[in-house]
C-alpha cells in the first residue's frame, strides 16, 4: 500500500458517493478481471522485468495477461483473471453516456478479490488504455484518486453481497443464459434497477446466488457479448425507456 493510503475511508468521503436520488440505473460490473500482481508471482521474471520497464514495484501493477500470460499459467482461475481491458471499455461505455451524464446512472465494480470502486458521475475515465492503468494502479496502491483532496474514485474492501445489500438487496442480472424479452420491456426493467454484469472473460459467477437470488435474469443477445458491449446495449435500452434519446 502507498504510504498516503485512503483504504480507510471517513464517513465524509463515502457521503461524496452515495447514489443520488435521481438515480435511475445502477451499473455493478461484477467479479471483475481487475486486481494487481499476486504475491505468488511477483518475482516470476516477466513479471520483474515488466516492472524495471516501468520503474514500478512488481507488487503495485495490474496484471494483464496480454503482457504476464506466461506468468500467469498456474494461478487459480487464470481464465478470468488479467483483463483490466474488459473494465475499461465498460467504465467507458457507462460513465460518458447520456444517462450517467444526466445524473441518471451510477457505477461501481467489484473486483475478483472483493474490492469495490465506486466512481463519482463526474469522473472522467481516461480513453487510452495505458492512462487507464496507471489510474487503477494509483487507485487500487492509495485507496482513492487523488490520493489527497476530494476523490473521484474510491476503493474499499467489500463483497459484492455487501454492495447489493447497501444498494437495497434487489437486483437485475444479464447473462447469456437469462430470459430473451422484448427490448423496450427490457429497457423499462433496467430504467430503475440495480443491474449486475459479469466483468471476466470466461466461465460465470463464482457466488452462484447473484443468480439465483436475482429478483429477474435477461439476456440481451441469443450470441455471447463481451461485457463491454453488454453494457453499452443495456445503458441505450435504458436511456430510450427514460425518453433521454
Amino acid at each position: 500500500m502507498a504510504k498516503a493510503s485512503r483504504w480507510s475511508l471517513d464517513f465524509l468521503t463515502l457521503s461524496v458517493f452515495r447514489v443520488p436520488v435521481g438515480s435511475k440505473v445502477i451499473l455493478i460490473l461484477a467479479e471483475s478481471s481487475l486486481e494487481l500482481i499476486p504475491p505468488e508471482i511477483q518475482s516470476h521474471p516477466l513479471i520483474l522485468r515488466d516492472a524495471r520497464r516501468r520503474g514500478k514495484e512488481p507488487r503495485s501493477i495490474l496484471l494483464d495477461k496480454a503482457r504476464h500470460y506466461k506468468a500467469m499459467r498456474g494461478l487459480p482461475k487464470s481464465e478470468k483473471r488479467g483483463r483490466p481491458d474488459i473494465v475499461h471499455m465498460s467504465m467507458l461505455a457507462f460513465q460518458y453516456s447520456v444517462l450517467n451524464m444526466k445524473g441518471m446512472g451510477r457505477m461501481f465494480v467489484h473486483t475478483i478479490n472483493d474490492v469495490v470502486i465506486r466512481l463519482r458521475s463526474d469522473a472522467r475515465i481516461p480513453k487510452n488504455y495505458w492512462n487507464f492503468v496507471g489510474l487503477m494502479e494509483q487507485l487500487l496502491n492509495a485507496g482513492a484518486v487523488p490520493p489527497w483532496g476530494e476523490p473521484l474514485l474510491i476503493a474499499e474492501r467489500k463483497s459484492l453481497r455487501e454492495l447489493l445489500r447497501e444498494l437495497g438487496g434487489r437486483w437485475i442480472v444479464l447473462h447469456e443464459e437469462g430470459n430473451r424479452v422484448d427490448p423496450l420491456e427490457l429497457g423499462r426493467a433496467l430504467a430503475n434497477s440495480v443491474v449486475v454484469v459479469g466483468g471476466f472473460p470466461h466461465g460465470d459467477f463464482e457466488d452462484k446466488r447473484i443468480l439465483r437470488d436475482a429478483s429477474s435474469v435477461f439476456r440481451i443477445s441469443d450470441m455471447p457479448l463481451d461485457a463491454w458491449q453488454v453494457v453499452f446495449r443495456a445503458v441505450t435500452l435504458a436511456e430510450i425507456s427514460l425518453g433521454l434519446i
